[in-house]
């Protein structure tokens, strides 16, 4: 008999691999064994959500931070689902639930910069991102977006500063890629 813990591995390596449909049904199959089991609810909605049934992603979320409402990711990818449906007010009410969670996560900062910045909240947005690359200097999503929302604010000197970063995290990456010649 498959326990739980595989037939969530295997859902999980099944979602990974863009398989989610097939992943589904295992997760449900261990959701029989662990009803309460706030990581399974969690990755079926990470299933459903890769198939687009944002409805069933946001239950099985909902399910998720029933049973843990610590469950910070679950909080985030109920943001990135209200996001997509642009419903901007849950999905920012969901962003800070997530961080009320755990505040040290440069991504959800990084989702809370980019909603603001949908929303034209330039100072808002900046703040947010800022955050992001205070708590990870080389995360280069919110480096573009901190670029992004300084030359909307007319701050040149500060998006020139990112641009150089940028750059900087670029040649690191790709050394043969330097500008210059090529020896």
């Amino acid at each position: 008999m498959e326990t739980a813990t595989f037939l969530n591995d295997s859902g999980i390596a099944l979602t990974e691999a863009n398989r989610p449909n097939e992943a589904i049904p295992l997760f449900r199959e261990a959701l029989i064994m662990e009803p309460e089991n706030p990581l399974l609810w969690y990755n079926l909605g990470v299933a459903q959500q890769r198939t687009g049934d944002y409805e069933e992603a946001l239950g099985s979320f909902h399910r998720s931070i029933m049973i843990d409402d610590m469950l910070a990711e679950a909080w985030v990818s109920m943001g990135l689902i209200y996001y997509e449906m642009e419903l901007f007010d849950l999905a920012e009410d969901c962003y800070h639930s997530a961080l009320a969670r755990n505040n040290n996560d440069p991504k959800t900062w990084n989702n809370l910069g980019v909603l603001h910045f949908t929303d034209g909240n330039f100072e808002d947005a900046r703040l947010s991102f800022e955050e992001a690359v205070r708590l990870s200097p080389h995360y280069p999503e919110a480096l573009y977006n901190l670029r992004d929302v300084c030359r909307e604010l007319g701050d040149y000197r500060a998006a020139a500063e990112f641009e150089r970063a940028l750059s900087g995290l670029t040649a690191k990456r790709c050394p043969a890629f330097r500008q210059g010649s090529h020896d």
